[in-house]
């Protein structure tokens, strides 16, 4: 597994397979977009396959803040230790700062706090119809 902080060289064709279970999940093709348009990203590649299987994303101010809005390791590839060296190194980029933030669904507190996060309090809205990102 080969580990990248950059977007060079990778294609919608290399993102296929991601957003699973989502109602109306983005296309490659904004996929691509919202990977570029982070300040953050850790991509896991599969060398022999040429494929993204994993990748975490992060907004972030440059000073103070940072917030992971994404989190993904193609089915496939679950439970071989890949989201845990995609956060692991995402945290890493960002110690610099005062705080990293992110939001998850109550069953996945555990794991993230054995990667040395804490369970806080936050609010959130969703737009659901915009999910796509189209």
């Amino acid at each position: 597994m080969m580990y990248v902080n950059s977007m060079d060289g990778i294609s919608s064709a290399m993102v296929d397979g991601f957003f699973v279970d989502w109602p109306n999940p983005p296309s490659a093709r904004t996929h691509l977009k919202l990977l570029a348009g982070s300040s953050h990203v850790v991509l896991a590649i599969d060398e022999g396959k040429n494929k993204v299987v994993g990748f975490i994303t992060a907004i972030s101010d440059g000073v103070l803040s940072a917030y992971i809005p994404l989190l993904e390791v193609l089915p496939a590839y679950q439970n071989k230790g890949i989201g845990n060296e995609l956060v692991s190194r995402m945290l890493k980029q960002l110690e610099h700062l005062y705080m990293i933030d992110l939001c998850c669904d109550d069953d996945l507190v555990p794991y993230y706090e054995k990667l040395g996060m804490m369970k806080g309090t936050g609010m959130l809205k969703r737009n659901y119809d915009r999910q796509s990102g189209e």
